[in-house]
């Protein structure tokens, strides 16, 4: 049984560096939204349809892994709430996870405009994240899809029966992780480092 959680929100809200303390804390394998995207891009080029593919294609396999050989995975994932076909992929997740015997729990992330245009220049997001060194394009393309999306669901909302909402506009990843787990009573996997953060 693998069990799988989404770390979701808008960009640069912080769900990578949440995402990491969960893993450390939990000993859960970590895929980043970036870590198909990037390598995508560095093969077919950035947003051409070779690349879409590729990266749907990735994501989909490791997932597929993931319950065939029982990893607790960790996921991050920028959600835009209007569109149906978000939640469709999402619940696909959920079905794919717990019908196998695991959970699936989703963690909704929220902080300001400021605190989010700040972290969006932080060095440590810059060099893991290929794509958003070019800061002005980035900056450009969150406010776009700050403005075109619903990127956090509506208050009293939600999706899973699994769902956690936290403002972490004031606090800091670890303090995120330690809620997260306390709320659903995850306890940590026994493993040795090399088997979930090989090479970090």
């Amino acid at each position: 049984m693998a069990n799988l959680i989404v770390v979701c929100g808008p960009q640069a809200v912080g769900k990578m560096v949440v995402a990491e303390s969960l893993r450390d804390k939990l000993k859960y394998n970590l895929m980043i939204n970036h870590d198909s995207i990037e390598i995508s891009d560095k093969i077919f080029g950035f947003a051409t349809p070779a690349q879409k593919e590729f990266n749907a294609f990735f994501r989909e396999k490791a997932f597929e892994l993931a319950v065939k050989h029982n990893v607790d995975l960790i996921f991050t994932y920028v959600t835009a709430f209007e569109m149906q076909e978000e939640r469709d992929y999402l619940s696909s997740l959920h079905d794919l996870f717990t019908k196998s015997g695991g959970n699936f729990y989703f963690v909704e992330l929220s902080a300001n405009l400021e605190t989010r245009l700040a972290r969006n220049e932080t060095p440590y997001r810059l060099e893991k994240k290929a794509s958003k060194k070019d800061v002005e394009w980035s900056r450009a393309n969150l406010l776009k899809d700050a403005k075109n999306h619903k990127l956090n669901s509506d208050e009293g909302v939600t999706w899973f029966s699994n769902h956690l909402k936290i403002d972490n506009t004031n606090l800091n990843p670890d303090q995120v992780a330690d809620n997260i787990i306390e709320a659903f009573g995850l306890v940590a996997n026994e493993k040795d480092e090399k088997e979930y953060r090989f090479g970090v």
